[in-house]
């Protein structure tokens, strides 16, 4: 590279504005590339394709290039097959971007973030996270990056996990990262973006910014609040505008002109980077590289400390927090019941469920959230209507499933409102498994992850950080499976809910005592109180669908003996064989370590028969 052109670190340091490239994606999908092609291999499948593009934005004016390898890293390119050409694919677009600059424009190495969710949201560990990001990382850097440059990061522990990654890979060179936030000027975790880009600075980034998301107005509210909290240099790459729909294709209708007008902007609140992301073009660089050549910010970004943190709250006693909290904290026999939510709007059915359950003495009734697939009222509602109108509290059983996780933060807050404060966390079922086949789901995060999100809340602070009013004051329940096929994963699934702060946990229905036994063994070191599932059976035909169709569930081949024999009697005689087996379960588990009490189902809404599982004398 000529010795005429200034580093990377010199750009960084000279209080001059600069400027970036614009969309690399873009301008291929205008030049006839479909979406289903994997644009981060095209530098070797395409290269004078994607270096001709370089080159334009070079010619537009821009000084710093970013390679085209936003979504370069394993876990994407795995959705192509190509996993395994993460390092050749990274460094064949570095090396195609340096040449493509010519010695004309710097270039960083773009790396987005990896599409899957890091602990404590999601199952990837941040030594499994750090390791990905590095081999894209390291790829970069060897193909000869004068930097890398961390974009559209909208997790901030995902951005810290990268961000500790791309300082061990860069070595001495610059790294520098973005964040998206939304039309509300936060992050997609509801977040302070100008206190995160503080927090950024605070960790070791060498310039801080925002990009992508949204248009430029949103952005230039944003980093002026961020000039007077953060010393390094601001970057600005907004998209062109909100993109409209026309004819089934999104268009982004903010013009050149346009978005020169905004970097002036940018310039005059303190941004020293200014470019572009999606719908941008060499055109909108041009008219940015004119507007702004010369420049320099009319007020430098002054150093200034972080502002502290409010810091968590002590969460409630487990004993204050609900019934059932003091039931679990005064080591009292507890008894639940499942009761299903109507299908359809009318709660009378399950009020009189509830109160026929709340006059034979059971702690709580656990509200079921769309068993198997098919729609019911929502469990949000049906227990506030519950806890309001039967005189008993409700576990609000709670799927992952159909959610995102604003949508679930805004239920769990939207339900500590209305005063329901138990919760049952689950994964959730597939809805293929229900009446409609043709649903699709939604898996933002696990159970794991929704536990920490509410054991955070509990502690008075959100996902993105952000102090809430007051604690939640939430008693969470995780299901755990003493069956499991895969035992080893169903244990440290278990250790993993207890570390993100479970409260206690619930079984699935247990026939086989013994395996509970072993399965309270296997995690003692993890000692939440356990309720036991029960399942009084119906009928012959009840006991094979739970043994043969419901994943998870084992029931004895001398168990379904018994139901067969008593079905030979009659439906009277099998109903009471049901009952008579659930009881006994019942009897054997109360003395083990840990178990609490038990957790009853009513099949087929048969709540009298979940109430005589418990009526036989027995606490």
């Amino acid at each position: 590279m000529s010795d005429a052109l200034p580093t990377l670190a010199d750009f960084l340091a000279d209080d001059r504005v600069h400027v970036f490239d614009g969309a690399m994606g873009t301008v291929l999908y205008g030049r006839g590339v479909f979406v289903n092609v994997c644009y981060d291999a095209l530098a070797v499948e395409e290269p004078e394709r994607v270096a001709a593009i370089h080159r334009e934005y070079v010619e537009a004016g821009a000084e710093v290039l970013e390679t085209n390898t936003f979504g370069a890293n394993p876990v994407k390119l795995s959705a192509f097959g190509l996993a395994d050409r993460t390092e050749e694919l990274n460094r064949a677009a570095a090396r195609l971007a340096v040449e493509a600059a010519g010695g004309r424009a710097r270039v960083v190495g773009a790396v987005g973030p990896l599409g899957i969710r890091i602990e404590p949201w999601g199952p990837t560990s941040v030594d499994e996270a750090r390791a990905l990001f590095r081999r894209q990382m390291d790829a970069l850097v060897e193909g000869g990056v004068d930097g890398l440059l961390l974009e559209t990061f909208a997790d901030p522990h995902e951005v810290a996990v990268a961000l500790g990654a791309a300082r061990e890979a860069a070595g001495s060179r610059p790294v520098l990262v973005q964040i998206t936030v939304g039309e509300d000027g936060r992050t997609a975790y509801g977040a302070d973006a100008a206190r995160e880009l503080a927090r950024l600075e605070a960790a070791g980034a060498d310039a801080v910014g925002l990009n992508c998301s949204v248009g430029p107005a949103v952005l230039l509210d944003v980093l002026e609040e961020a000039a007077d909290r953060v010393g390094v240099p601001l970057l600005a790459q907004p998209n062109a505008g909100l993109p409209r729909t026309v004819r089934d294709r999104k268009m982004y209708m903010a013009s050149p002109d346009y978005m020169a007008r905004y970097a002036r902007r940018f310039a005059d609140v303190g941004v020293r980077f200014v470019g572009g992301c999606c719908g941008t073009t060499p055109e909108h660089v041009a008219r940015i590289a004119h507007t702004v050549r010369g420049l320099q910010p009319r007020h430098a970004s002054a150093t200034v400390q972080v502002k502290a943190e409010l810091a968590p709250h002590t969460p409630v006693p487990l004993g204050e927090r609900s019934s059932l909290g003091a039931a679990l904290a005064g080591s009292q026999p507890v008894k639940t019941v499942e009761l299903l939510p109507p299908h359809g709007w009318d709660p009378a059915p399950l009020v009189e469920a509830a109160r026929a359950c709340a006059a034979a003495g059971v702690a709580a009734v656990t509200l079921v959230d769309s068993p198997r697939g098919p729609s019911r009222m929502a469990t949000t509602a049906a227990a506030a209507v519950v806890e309001r109108e039967a005189g008993v509290e409700a576990i609000m059983h709670y799927t992952c499933r159909d959610r995102n996780m604003m949508g679930m933060l805004s239920d769990l807050l939207g339900a500590a409102a209305q005063g329901v404060d138990n919760l049952l966390l689950v994964s959730g079922d597939p809805p293929v498994q229900g009446p409609y086949p043709d649903a699709t789901a939604v898996f933002d995060i696990d159970a794991i992850g929704l536990t920490n999100v509410a054991a955070g809340l509990n502690r008075g602070v959100d996902p993105g950080g952000a102090a809430l009013s007051a604690p939640t004051r939430f008693v969470v329940a995780v299901a755990a499976n003493p069956c499991a096929v895969d035992q080893e994963r169903e244990r440290s699934r278990f250790r993993w809910k207890a570390e993100a702060g479970a409260d206690l946990a619930i079984t699935q229905p247990v026939f086989d005592v013994e395996s509970l036994r072993r399965f309270l063994d296997a995690t003692a070191a993890h000692p939440l109180p356990v309720l036991v599932g029960l399942w009084p059976f119906l009928s012959l035909r009840n006991a094979e669908f739970l043994a043969h169709e419901v994943p998870g569930v084992a029931v004895p081949t001398p168990t379904l003996d018994r139901m067969r024999r008593a079905q030979g009697d009659g439906p009277d005689a099998a109903r009471a064989e049901g009952i008579a087996i659930a009881r006994e379960v019942r009897a054997a588990v109360s003395g083990l370590p840990r178990v609490a009490g038990v957790h009853v189902a009513a099949p087929q809404g048969d709540v009298a028969a979940a109430l005589a599982v418990l009526d036989d004398g027995t606490p």
